[in-house]
């Protein structure tokens, strides 16, 4: 029995560590997020490579948020849709 709790742990402690290193392997630059431009600022269906790119992404988006330069497109309606229509979730920070 303590042998598979201790499994158990050692299984959950190398997930975290693979998801942290994921995390921190993100390069946070929204120019990386170029090919979305025209969706986001007029509101046309979002390409695949724009929906790809947002996904890696998506660890940086709160922090765009708290940029008051940014915050405008990744807050507005049009950057909520391409969101949306690329299966990513709702914003919470």
């Amino acid at each position: 029995m303590k042998g598979v709790a201790r499994w158990c742990v050692v299984v959950i402690v190398v997930v975290l560590v693979v998801a942290v290193h994921e995390t921190a392997a993100v390069d946070c630059n929204p120019l990386q997020l170029s090919p979305c431009l025209e969706a986001i600022s007029e509101g046309k269906d979002p390409s695949a490579e724009c929906c790809s790119r947002l996904k890696e992404q998506q660890p940086c988006f709160c922090g765009y948020l708290k940029n008051p330069v940014l915050k405008p497109y990744f807050d507005s309606p049009n950057a909520k849709k391409v969101r949306s229509v690329c299966g990513l979730s709702t914003l919470t920070c």
